[in-house]
């Protein structure tokens, strides 16, 4: 899935989406893209719970 983080902007913020999002799958691929503001996930997650987990960890994200 792709999903569009408005507010990562930095390294920091991807290591941060990158935490948030193993803490639901430890096996997800994750490739980050501060710059656009895009991350690239392949996960056995469902999409909610990513983003669930997104928003709560200060990073809303939408379906891209």
């Amino acid at each position: 899935m792709e999903l569009k983080i408005e507010n990562m902007t930095c390294g920091g913020c991807a290591r941060s989406v990158t935490k948030a999002i193993q803490s639901v799958d430890p096996n997800a691929v994750i490739e980050t893209n501060p710059a656009a503001r895009i991350v690239r996930v392949e996960t056995t997650a469902s999409a909610v719970v990513v983003q669930k987990v997104l928003d709560d960890a200060g990073y809303p994200a939408t379906a891209n």
